[in-house]
């Protein structure tokens, strides 16, 4: 029995090295590259994936395992997982068996174990929105401290150039603009009056070079949520914070395709909902720029001048390369 013990501790040990065996250089690098991924110069450079968790279907590992060869190739600092984190109720609690068959089996390369900056989506408030709060205890990449909260990074370093990012918690503002009855655990009276008045705090004191804001639902879309009410009510009330207090960054998911929209105003909108299922999509008619319904990822990297912005889709190929320009 003893050397029974000793020979499944021996192998569920190499099985765990094997799953996080490092990515290397062209020298032993397995995981391949992405062809003709750009890497900007002294960038702060992150991953957006959004609308994703299914058990590895849908393309869900053909978009994790891309991710992975970016990730790498661009050296990224972290991910940004947009909401709908888990199909089709989100998680019970912190032992849900999806926390494995959905993520920690799914994005397994060395480059993806940095931190995961995480949103909550509306299919994760079905069951127990806290149970994601609460993994940030028990791993060492899942980050979500509170439903919404900030982050400031300094860009290549520089102390002097910082990017702000808001993580905000969009399905209770649709709820309120719905007119839905409040509850007092998942949707508390009032709860809305206060994530607004924190990112009026937020932007209003930040002095960062960038300033972007990450939430579930999208502002615009080109998607088949693009003139329901739920998305112009949530453009009535996120646009006027992003031209009040100089967001020129929104990115968000939801709708399943991957967007980038240039509105009137000063605000770039990005949509990276893709990264398990897709539904078609066109361009936005307000200032559309590029959408494919396709799954997907995008990389961001950020440097004092611009934000470059490189669409993937789940074959590993370069879709579209936009240039996110400064309006200040």
């Amino acid at each position: 029995m003893k050397q029974l013990f000793i020979l499944l501790a021996g192998l569920c040990s190499v099985a765990m090295l094997q799953a996080q065996a490092p990515l290397t250089d062209d020298q032993g690098y397995r995981g391949g590259s992405i062809e003709g991924l750009k890497k900007p110069a002294k960038a702060l450079n992150f991953i957006v994936m959004g609308d994703w968790g299914r058990n590895g279907e849908n393309y869900q590992k053909e978009v994790a395992a891309g991710m992975g060869k970016a990730a790498h190739d661009l050296d990224a600092s972290f991910v940004v997982a947009v909401g709908d984190n888990f199909y089709p109720y989100g998680v019970a609690s912190t032992q849900d068996h999806q926390w494995i068959t959905s993520y920690e089996s799914v994005y397994t390369a060395q480059s993806l174990h940095v931190k995961w900056y995480v949103v909550l989506g509306n299919h994760d408030y079905i069951t127990n929105p806290d149970a994601q709060v609460a993994y940030t205890k028990m791993s060492s990449r899942w980050t979500m401290p509170s439903r919404y909260y900030s982050k400031t990074f300094n860009i290549n370093g520089d102390t002097a150039q910082k990017v702000l990012m808001l993580f905000i918690d969009t399905d209770p503002i649709e709820k309120q603009l719905r007119g839905q009855a409040h509850d007092s655990i998942k949707y508390p009276a009032g709860a809305v009056e206060t994530q607004l008045r924190w990112m009026e705090q937020e932007l209003q004191a930040s002095k960062a070079t960038w300033k972007i804001v990450v939430g579930h639902h999208p502002v615009y879309t080109g998607g088949w949520r693009a003139d329901i009410q739920d998305t112009k009510n949530m453009r009535g009330v996120l646009e006027p914070l992003f031209r009040k207090y100089g967001v020129e960054l929104y990115i968000s998911g939801h709708e399943h395709h991957l967007e980038y929209t240039k509105p009137a105003g000063n605000t770039h909108y990005v949509i990276s909902g893709a990264a398990s299922e897709s539904r078609p999509a066109a361009l936005n008619k307000n200032g559309g720029q590029f959408t494919a319904a396709t799954q997907g990822f995008t990389t961001f990297s950020v440097t004092p001048e611009e934000v470059t912005v490189q669409f993937i889709d789940h074959n590993d190929k370069v879709i579209n390369v936009s240039s996110l320009k400064h309006f200040r």
